[in-house]
């Protein structure tokens, strides 16, 4: 397995459609590249945090190669960044995340 960390400063007032527009765009990109889903956080500053599950690396940069897999939620997506914080490719050394009850 492996992940990815992704960060965000949002412009005030779009973080509902930015909310909207991720899910759209993690819902197409698992559809179409088979990646185990996605999970989107804001820190106490504001700032939203996804951290995504992939198969292996190797599909994470196939899939990052392709064109969008849903064009028009990158856009909206885009729309409300203020500014992105780096990526961070997360290599999985050990798994002890369960779901909740």
């Amino acid at each position: 397995m492996f992940a990815v960390l992704y960060r965000w400063k949002l412009k005030s007032g779009t973080e509902q459609k930015f909310r909207e527009a991720w899910s759209s765009a993690t819902e197409a990109i698992a559809a179409r590249s088979g990646t185990g889903g996605s999970r989107l956080h804001r820190t106490d500053d504001g700032e939203f945090v996804a951290y995504a599950v992939w198969p292996s690396r190797q599909q994470w940069e196939d899939a990052s190669k392709l064109p969008s897999a849903n064009p028009e939620a990158g856009a909206k997506m885009r729309e409300c960044i203020e500014h992105s914080i780096s990526t961070t490719p997360l290599d999985v050394v050990e798994d002890l995340l369960r779901p909740l009850p």
